[in-house]
């Protein structure tokens, strides 16, 4: 009798929902209330707030939470280990990510792991927007920067740098920017957001101000969507950009492009695969998350 009732507890608590919760366990909406009242019943005390609109965890209740959440997931591993130990990573793996990052880095090297795992396959659907992984029933997604809900797993799969670089032939007839101010007399390339990012002062190795970026609103003739784009404006000379590593490292080592304001560069942002708290890594998963952090550059 003592597991009475989790299972259906933690559901609720992770979608926020009585009815998407009794869905994911295939029950009926009844049922699960039935079960968590009799589990609050049991334990003297309430675990939910209970509205028309919302459904939402009490201070006991959060407790209860973070422990049976540990407890399901570690059933779920076990149960997991044993039913895979005889058969080999199978199944389709659906997942999202940032359009440009998708087609240049990331598309290429799952293309390569499919070449090794004939029995996987992959939907991936490549949006600059944030997706709801639970709503769209994404096993992962691929996000670049800082991370902001919390509710979601992480790992760490690789880094990106950006850089301010221009021309030869732009920087011989303006002028090479030596601080952040001198990019007021300059042509700035803008993408999709009117400011670039930067280390204030240029004080990237000074300890406690390491850390303290500054966005720096900057104007020009050119305002793309595409990173391509952009790099061939700058290529021609049109003017100053910032963008990813992956667009412009070939022709920053070839000469074509000059990096600058390299003292105000930006610390390198984290690339993560995140996933569900509430969806257990399934092998085939695992093995693409692994694949890609190995291989990542």
């Amino acid at each position: 009798m003592r597991w009475d009732g989790i299972s259906e507890f933690v559901y609720v608590a992770d979608y926020e929902s009585f009815t998407r919760a009794a869905k994911e366990l295939g029950i009926s909406t009844a049922q699960v209330s039935r079960q968590i009242s009799a589990l609050e019943k049991r334990l003297n005390i309430k675990l939910l707030y209970r509205t028309t609109r919302k459904v939402s965890l009490t201070e006991e209740g959060r407790v209860f939470y973070q422990h049976c959440r540990g407890v399901l997931d570690g059933l779920d591993a076990a149960e997991q280990a044993v039913s895979n130990l005889q058969s080999k990573p199978q199944g389709r793996i659906k997942l999202t990510a940032p359009v440009t990052y998708g087609e240049q880095q990331l598309l290429p090297l799952i293309n390569d792991f499919m070449v090794q795992y004939r029995d996987i396959e992959v939907t991936a659907f490549l949006s600059n927007q944030k997706i709801d992984l639970i709503d769209g029933s994404y096993d992962l997604a691929i996000r670049i920067g800082k991370l902001s809900d919390s509710t979601m797993m992480a790992k760490k799969l690789s880094r990106r740098t950006n850089f301010v670089c221009a021309a030869p032939a732009y920087l011989e007839k303006y002028g090479i920017p030596h601080s952040l101010s001198d990019l007021s007399q300059h042509n700035c390339l803008l993408g999709t957001r009117d400011y670039w990012h930067f280390i204030e002062d240029g004080k990237i190795d000074s300890g406690k101000n390491a850390d303290k970026e500054k966005n720096l609103r900057v104007s020009g003739s050119v305002q793309y969507n595409s990173g391509h784009s952009l790099v061939d404006a700058a290529l021609k000379g049109l003017g100053i950009v910032q963008l990813p590593d992956y667009y412009v490292q070939k022709y920053l080592a070839s000469g074509e492009l000059v990096s600058l304001l390299n003292n105000y560069r930006e610390p390198e942002e984290s690339i993560w695969a995140i996933y569900p708290h509430n969806r257990h890594l399934s092998p085939k998963i695992r093995l693409l998350v692994d694949y890609l952090a190995e291989h990542l550059v």
